[in-house]
């Protein structure tokens, strides 16, 4: 009698190095098992949505590299597909900032691979009754002009996150300077989590792919440290890919608020080992990997309900919850983080950002987007001492 085999939800595969052919080969592997690219029809445009979150090189680990941006889009170009790589950083949503960001994180490459680069840089409005919490947005207009989504993620750690994978990657489809309206309209990473599923569910990526070959630790999203993992993930769902991410970076569902939002839809089970993932997966698994950790299941505690209680879950998120903090030494004055801070949490004193704690929403807008990584996510030492006995 023939046994069926349940289908992968999520792949990991070796490369270990960002050379074309090596990287071609390697994507080849991972989307295989998952269909491989057999939804494409001749003349389908698939806007492949990168993560370009600012001016940095490709060597700083921030940014989804160019050569496996080239390598999918060859994949894509071969079944007759048009190719638009794009994304919104922080920034103006405008034609010269984004060629700025394409060509300092190498983007121009993908042209010559026969990909087009976004200049489309209009924005729309939906309504998406369907939300859990985001019945309302505005978004990048590039978007909804294609016939497929593939999101194409890189594998960092994220001050208010905990993890940049698929699901954080899409919050790219929001303009720029809209970003830090969002954080302040859902300043608990809660419903902040919440509204990046919603997202998700609006757009919905036909793949996810991750880029980490070359890892981010440490101070992420953009100034934390190259981190070599020598692998690539997918998945047809950016939540299964996540909850994989996160098992390779030692986390847990809980430690990553927007695993958690995607647990509560049942869009994930409950813990990793209910994932049907490609063979040898756990050889990538990175114990010593540096995260911007804390003990999220204590800290992001539903208030309304379990054992804690209002009370004690706001004992707990006093007593570890992290926050943005400059190093004096390091900070040029440039003046970014008074800029992006939605909470105008921020003033400039003898050009040096001093920050109100009480207006604070922690959002890490000013860590994530200081241009020298001089903003830092500072750890209570009760957060560090249950990361140490976790």
């Amino acid at each position: 009698m023939e046994t069926q085999t349940r289908p992968l939800d999520v792949t990991v595969v070796p490369c270990d190095a960002y050379e074309p052919a090596l990287a071609k080969a390697a994507l080849l592997e991972a989307i295989a098992p998952l269909g491989g690219l057999d939804f494409i029809r001749p003349g389908d445009k698939v806007v492949v949505k990168a993560n370009l979150i600012t001016f940095l090189k490709p060597d700083k680990a921030a940014t989804t590299h160019p050569v496996l941006l080239s390598a999918l889009s060859e994949l894509l170009l071969e079944r007759g597909a048009q190719v638009v790589i794009g994304d919104s950083p922080g920034g103006p949503f405008s034609l010269p900032y984004l060629k700025r960001v394409y060509a300092a994180t190498g983007l121009t490459d993908c042209e010559k691979a026969g990909a087009v680069l976004n200049q489309n840089t209009d924005i729309k409005e939906t309504d998406f009754p369907e939300a859990k919490v985001m019945k309302h947005f505005t978004y990048t207009a590039y978007l909804a002009d294609c016939d497929y989504i593939i999101d194409f993620c890189k594998l960092k750690t994220h001050g208010m996150m905990g993890l940049t994978g698929g699901c954080k990657n899409m919050f790219g489809a929001i303009p720029g300077t809209d970003k830090p309206e969002y954080h302040y309209r859902y300043p608990n990473p809660t419903d902040f989590s919440r509204m990046l599923v919603d997202i998700n569910a609006y757009f919905k990526p036909v793949l996810t792919i991750c880029d980490g070959v070359m890892a981010m630790e440490g101070n992420g999203p953009s100034q934390g440290k190259p981190r070599k993992m020598g692998l690539i993930a997918a998945s047809r769902s950016p939540h299964k890919l996540d909850l994989v991410l996160s098992a390779l970076i030692h986390m847990d569902r809980s430690d990553v608020p927007t695993l958690e939002a995607a647990f509560e839809r049942g869009l994930i089970p409950a813990t990793v080992q209910e994932l049907a993932v490609s063979e040898g997966w756990e050889r990538f698994i990175c114990p010593s990997f540096e995260t911007i950790g804390v003990k999220r299941g204590l800290l992001f505690t539903d208030e309304s309900k379990g054992l804690v209680g209002k009370a004690w879950a706001g004992i707990l998120k006093a007593a570890v919850q992290p926050r943005p903090q400059v190093k004096g030494e390091d900070c040029i004055g440039c003046g970014e983080c008074f800029k992006v801070c939605p909470a105008k949490a921020i003033t400039m004193v003898d050009r040096k950002p001093d920050i109100d704690y009480k207006k604070c929403i922690r959002c890490f807008c000013c860590q994530e987007f200081c241009p020298i990584g001089a903003m830092k996510v500072r750890r209570t030492g009760l957060s560090k001492l249950l990361e140490r006995i976790r």
